[in-house]
């Protein structure tokens, strides 16, 4: 009998054991299931976001001016975006009121802008009225941008979850859990029809204008590179190797300081110039302002032979500053010669350099004497637009070529932008909208 018990005891806790095993096991599939659903969740709710961003941008775009070549262009990326954003809306697991307003928002954006991209497409410029409703639909998608933004913040942190979503979905109490009380609010305000700096990124060319001077070898690049750190300030010089494939061959290093800082560097095989510069070190504050910075980084250029470079944009992150030089040929500043210099905001020390747009670029323009007049220019700008600057610009394209433009910055309803405006056709060349922020401008 007591050989039965102890059989049977060893059989209950087995069983016990065997159940613990299974429910953990079943915990874990139905956590893990539950972070695939929210992380899908979160991706498609994502998507609509960065949609209804993009789709801001393009109608700030529009607004800037009436030419039909314009319109066409800005209108139809409008369509396109909404467009995905109402298809990625449909993915969100939840049915509200406000969800419904959302789409049927998207909705109306998609067909106006298709409406009027196809009158653009057709050569006919438009209207007062037809601006003035361009306008309207920016400004809720801005706020409704900024709202689903706050959305993605209260996700993120955990304030808010899908499934408490759905269940408020369910019961129609959604606005209670999140922003998207704020969603309702704005519709209710809107009448309806019932988004490194500028050119960075087009910084390469199979031509490289800037590259002049004969081969070098790797001995000889060394000596370029500590010339261009300092020579006094060295322990050590490493080769680190000799990269053919990319965009400019170079002879690369790393250089132990005195202090026992590394410091990467690299020469180009052809002339010898320095093409990059970077080392990270800890910062102590910021003791001198983006002025300062600035000037520095001007005398900075100007010792190492880069003369006439002008300042175009900014941004500061964790007590560095990374500023965008171009090369002004005369009274024209010609973006695609790009310098980037990284300075430390403690003492202003140089602590990177990316010299690839201007070795790609750089080379002294023969300017077109046809120009039209900038008056005439002006004239593919809103009415409605404040300007606060007009000026002769290069910039470059993006099939590698670029166009002398006359460059206009101003403000339309509160919107910052740059119109560039070709300086020998008149016709519209590019559009960016301007964002200021504490840390510098942005573009886009």
């Amino acid at each position: 009998m007591n050989n039965s018990k102890k059989v049977w005891n060893v059989i209950a806790i087995v069983a016990i054991v065997i159940a613990v095993i299974l429910g953990i096991n079943l915990y874990n599939k139905n956590t893990s299931y539950a972070n695939v659903v929210q992380n899908d969740n979160n991706k498609a709710f994502y998507e609509v976001v960065d949609r209804i961003q993009n789709s801001k941008i393009y109608l700030a775009k529009s607004m800037i001016s009436k030419e039909a070549r314009h319109g066409a262009k800005t209108l139809m990326e409008v369509w396109r975006e909404t467009d995905l954003a109402t298809c990625y809306l449909s993915m969100v697991p939840i049915e509200s009121q406000e969800i419904e307003n959302t789409e049927k928002f998207l909705n109306q954006v998609s067909e106006y802008s298709y409406t009027m991209a196809n009158k653009c497409i057709d050569g006919q410029d438009l209207s007062d009225d037809e601006m003035d409703k361009i306008q309207e639909l920016y400004n809720y998608a801005n706020d409704l941008s900024n709202t689903l933004n706050e959305m993605i913040t209260e996700l993120n942190n955990g304030i808010i979850k899908w499934e408490d979503l759905k269940k408020n979905s369910e019961g129609s109490d959604i606005s209670e859990v999140s922003n998207f009380n704020m969603v309702e609010q704005n519709f209710h305000e809107y009448s309806g029809l019932i988004y490194d700096g500028a050119f960075s990124e087009h910084i390469t060319s199979e031509e490289k204008k800037g590259l002049i001077g004969n081969d070098i070898s790797e001995d000889e690049a060394k000596i370029i590179a500590e010339e261009f750190i300092g020579k006094d300030k060295i322990k050590e010089t490493k080769n680190n190797g000799y990269v053919e494939n990319g965009n400019i061959p170079v002879y690369r290093f790393e250089v132990t300081t005195n202090e026992n800082k590394k410091i990467g560097i690299s020469i180009s095989k052809k002339g010898g110039h320095l093409v990059y510069m970077n080392y990270d070190r800890e910062t102590n504050g910021e003791n001198i302002t983006e002025q300062d910075a600035i000037q520095k980084g001007k005398e900075y250029l100007q010792a190492k032979k880069y003369e006439n470079m002008q300042e175009t944009y900014y941004m500061k992150n964790d007590g560095y500053i990374v500023i965008n030089y171009a090369y002004k040929q005369g009274n024209i500043v010609a973006y695609p010669d790009l310098i980037k210099l990284k300075i430390a905001l403690d003492d202003g020390e140089i602590v990177g350099v990316d010299a690839t747009g201007y070795l790609n670029c750089h080379f002294e323009r023969e300017i077109p004497s046809n120009l039209i007049s900038i008056d005439e220019a002006r004239k593919n700008i809103s009415t409605k637009a404040e300007l606060s600057s007009e000026k002769l610009a290069i910039i470059p394209t993006e099939f590698n070529t670029e166009v002398l433009c006359y460059e206009f910055k101003g403000k339309i309803n509160e919107v910052e932008f740059i119109e560039y405006i070709n300086a020998q056709t008149g016709k519209e060349e590019d559009t960016l909208i301007v964002t200021n922020t504490e840390n510098g401008t942005l573009t886009e």
